[in-house]
């Protein structure tokens, strides 16, 4: 793995240490935040990005609580040329940040990831993502709660479906070995084909490289190992 899951787990409960559940009063304050950062703060469509990567690439999208973190993580991995966050799973088309936060619209928050499988393999980028998240725990990572924030991943093919398959086994054994720590002791993360991918506000996109809440940018340097500050 790409990072262990001690440093998973360590991010994760720290994240959880600083982080309180989203409510609607946190979803308001989440609007205002967009007008700040090039929003509007109003729920306005979302669009549905293209179902295939450009020529030369292929898509890969995974969801794992809040997307901004997970996103500076695969924004660090050489290979992926282009990352992006979004909703996806859901039944309402065009979701807007505050309706998939109410969790009224089946909508996970996802990240989108545009690679290049000559310079990284799709079971690299499951690395990364059994790395940075808790596949154990259902509809939450840390302390972000609700199907909004489940955990999951989306494959393009038959081949990502395959390595998918192949490593949420390894992993269910490592948990039974006690060699992968989690809160539970079966992964639950879903594994579904890949549908319809909203992508999520501008304020959202690279969020975190960008300065997040407190204006202090994360380096997205290609190998760059920072501990990632959920919120900025």
């Amino acid at each position: 793995m790409l990072t262990s899951s001690l440093a998973r787990s360590t991010t994760v409960r720290s994240a959880a240490a600083r982080r309180a559940p989203r409510t609607h009063s946190g979803v308001r304050a989440m609007g205002l935040l967009g007008g700040l950062f090039g929003g509007s703060g109003s729920a306005r469509a979302t669009e549905l990005a293209p179902a295939q990567a450009p020529n030369g690439y292929k898509l890969a999208t995974f969801a794992g609580g809040c997307f901004w973190g997970l996103e500076l993580a695969y924004q660090r991995v050489p290979g992926v040329v282009s990352t992006s966050v979004g909703y996806t799973q859901g039944h309402k088309p065009g979701p807007a940040y505050e309706e998939v936060c109410s969790g009224s619209t089946g909508h996970t928050e996802a990240v989108q990831c545009t690679y290049d499988e000559k310079e990284v393999d799709y079971s690299q980028l499951l690395d990364v993502f059994f790395a940075r998240t808790d596949p154990t725990t259902l509809n939450r990572q840390g302390n972000d709660r609700g199907t909004q924030y489940r955990s999951g991943i989306y494959y393009h093919d038959e081949a990502q479906k395959a390595a998918a398959e192949k490593k949420i086994a390894e992993i269910q054994a490592k948990l039974q070995s006690g060699e992968y720590k989690g809160a539970g002791d079966k992964v639950v993360a879903e594994l579904k084909p890949a549908g319809d991918y909203y992508l999520a506000e501008d304020y959202h996109q690279q969020y975190l490289s960008k300065g997040g809440r407190m204006g202090r940018a994360q380096s997205a340097a290609k190998g760059c190992t920072d501990t990632i500050r959920c919120y900025g």
